[in-house]
C-alpha cells in the first residue's frame, strides 16, 4: 500500500483545510484509514480514522465537532475537512492505514509522507 498526502498550508485561526491522502495497492479497501499528527516535542495523536469497506468514522476529542473524515471510493482518497483552526492544530499531519481498528499509531503499517499545517492566531 503506499499514501501520498497533500493539502497542507498555512491558514489563521477559524480558518479551513482539506487534506487529502491517496492511496494505492491491493488491500487498503479492507484496512482503516487514519490521520495522525505531531507537533515538535510532542507524541504523535490520533486525529480521525475511516474504516473505509463501511465509512464508520472515529474522531479524537480534540478535534470532533470540527474535523470531518471522509473517503471517495472513485479516487481512492480520504479526505480530512479541519473547519474552525485553531493554532493548537499546528502540526504535521500523517495518513496511515492498517488492519486494525484502533487509535493507536502502533498498529499502522503504512505511512505516507506527512504535511505541514500551520494555523496562526
Amino acid at each position: 500500500v503506499q499514501l501520498q498526502a497533500s493539502g497542507g498550508g498555512l491558514v489563521q485561526a477559524g480558518g479551513s483545510l482539506r487534506l487529502s491522502c491517496a492511496a494505492s495497492g491491493r488491500t487498503f479497501r479492507s484496512y482503516v484509514m487514519c490521520w495522525f499528527r505531531q507537533s515538535p516535542g510532542k507524541e504523535r495523536e490520533f486525529v480521525a480514522y475511516i474504516y473505509w469497506s463501511t465509512g464508520t468514522t472515529y474522531y479524537g476529542d480534540s478535534v470532533k465537532g470540527r474535523f470531518t473524515i471522509s473517503r471517495d471510493n472513485a479516487n481512492d482518497t480520504v479526505y480530512l475537512q479541519m473547519n474552525s483552526l485553531k493554532p493548537e492544530d499546528t502540526a504535521v499531519y500523517y495518513c496511515a492505514t492498517g488492519p486494525y481498528v484502533t487509535p493507536s499509531p502502533r498498529f499502522y503499517d503504512y505511512w505516507g509522507r506527512g504535511t505541514q499545517v500551520t494555523v496562526s492566531s
